[in-house]
């Protein structure tokens, strides 16, 4: 069963009059002071909670809350004050919408045993609207799903996000967006014993038969038997170790009069205990994350085909679990990667790359004008940009159109190069190359190692998503405990560009 978020309903009239029980409202620093910005707020009622603002202590900071007593004047039962810091630190739009996302997500996030919850906070525009609903419902995801006990409170059912009457707001697009980022995380928390190659395969295929959009989409799976004789030797070789063979899941939408084509390759190690090359015991759990990736992949096709964007997507799921036995890949063997490429295999912890080369071939068969290939990659992104901000390498331009793209949702990119002497550590006196061996640099290296797999002229980017892929530290903004969801919404915001740009 996957998790589900709460209605969301746009209003327009006076908060007091909404039905209820908390009411968000923000809280914005003013030089040592603070106060409280609420447009449809009548003054006394701003007055009274700046007021509770101050005697709670609260500074107005980003990501911080407090729940008060709801004032005379307010049909709530409480207030949810969530700080958005202080005005002139905000340079653009971008900024302030980012602010806006983490303020709602901080305040859902905060909340428990409600039904309804309203969202006042300062709204200037359709895409600040959005913001608020994004982040709003994220912040309101909750997963319960392996809980021996259903949670005995209140769950919430319905999140009213409050804007000016001019604002035409376009709710449907946050829902469906903010579905496919829940969608994605449930992938993610999913338990290894229950997501396997096979059963995400079919998941993928019941979600495609469910959907508002079957008539739309298409799924092809590949299974182990097939893969073999059709020489995808990197997903066979990861696979091998394991008695849950692996697949590769072709998702297809294919709109009329497509304006562009994409294709969204995603790194689905469903386990990766390192194989032979077996990884240190410390925070392996974390390894259910490794299928991120696919989940981000095959997430935001269906969000783009309910969206019904006119372009033509394609999502390449490469499916294994890296295990080690008997059977397993060993270092010093040699594969051969779909389309003819040899690799030794030197270290069988470096397998993501290996099924990445088969589904990067695969998926240039068909002429993409782009393809994104999105992966948890390498240790070495976290080790360069921490947990939260992702790596994006691979063709100038490309790298450029997710970055931007990025930029305009609030999910940190940070474009990398791929240095020239990197691919030279993979020389090998055996076969073509070797899937390791790079002493520094690991992120660029395995970039440098996908490279060699896409033809000169494609449009590529490639994305490490290893440390923002899930949160195992602490909650913060809309992002809970668990996998985050994270490059969704930018691969929306991707294809959305890529039409606006094929249409000017």
């Amino acid at each position: 069963m996957s998790t589900r978020l709460p209605e969301l309903i746009r209003r327009t009239r006076y908060p007091a009059e909404l039905d209820a029980e908390v009411l968000v409202v923000a809280v914005v620093k003013n030089g040592d002071d603070i106060g409280i910005e609420a447009p449809l707020l009548a003054p006394s009622v701003i007055d009274a909670l700046t007021a509770a603002a101050r005697a709670v202590g609260h500074t107005g900071a980003v990501d911080t809350t407090s729940r008060i007593p709801a004032p005379i004047g307010l049909g709530a039962a409480s207030v949810i004050l969530t700080g958005i810091g202080r005005p002139d630190e905000r340079s653009d739009a971008t900024e302030i919408n980012d602010v806006l996302r983490i303020a709602a997500g901080s305040a859902l996030r905060s909340l428990a045993g409600v039904a309804s919850v309203a969202v006042l906070l300062p709204i200037e525009d359709a895409i600040g609207a959005e913001a608020v609903a994004i982040g709003a419902m994220l912040g309101a995801y909750r997963d319960t799903r392996f809980k021996s006990e259903a949670p005995r409170q209140q769950a919430l059912e319905r999140i009213v996000v409050c804007t000016p009457d001019s604002i035409d707001a376009d709710i449907d697009r946050s829902t469906i967006i903010a579905d496919a980022v829940a969608a994605a995380r449930d992938l993610v928390n999913e338990p290894p014993l229950d997501l396997y190659p096979e059963t995400f395969a079919k998941a993928v295929v019941r979600e495609a038969k469910a959907s508002d959009v079957r008539h739309l989409v298409s799924v092809t799976v590949v299974d182990d038997t097939e893969l073999r004789e059709r020489g995808f030797g990197g997903l066979t070789s990861v696979g091998e170790g394991s008695v849950r063979g692996p697949r590769l899941v072709k998702v297809e939408y294919a709109p009329e009069e497509a304006a562009r084509r994409l294709a969204f390759v995603g790194k689905g190690i469903t386990f990766d205990s390192g194989g032979i090359s077996l990884k240190p015991s410390a925070k392996m759990e974390k390894m259910k994350s490794d299928m991120a990736g696919a989940a981000a992949a095959v997430e935001a096709l269906f969000a783009i085909a309910r969206l019904g964007l006119p372009i033509a997507v394609t999502a390449w799921l490469a499916l294994a679990e890296n295990m080690p036995s008997g059977s397993a890949v060993r270092p010093a063997d040699v594969l051969r990667i779909y389309g003819g490429r040899t690799v030794e295999v030197t270290n069988t912890d470096a397998e993501g790359r290996l099924v990445l080369a088969d589904a990067l071939v695969a998926a240039q068969e068909e002429d993409p004008d782009l393809i994104v290939d999105i992966a948890t990659l390498t240790g070495a992104q976290v080790a360069a940009l921490g947990y939260r901000t992702s790596g994006v390498m691979g063709t100038e331009t490309a790298r450029e159109r997710v970055v931007s793209a990025a930029d305009s949702v609030g999910e940190p990119m940070w474009a990398m190069p791929i240095p020239r002497e990197m691919i030279g550590y993979f020389d090998s006196t055996t076969a073509d190359l070797k899937n390791a061996g790079a002493p520094g640099g690991g992120m660029l290296a395995a970039s440098a190692f996908l490279r060699e797999f896409v033809e000169d002229g494609t449009e590529w980017a490639h994305l490490d998503v290893a440390g923002p892929a899930i949160n195992a530290d602490s909650a913060y903004g809309f992002t809970v405990l668990g996998g985050t969801g994270v490059p969704v919404r930018t691969l929306v915001e991707l294809a959305e560009n890529e039409v606006r740009t094929a249409m000017s």
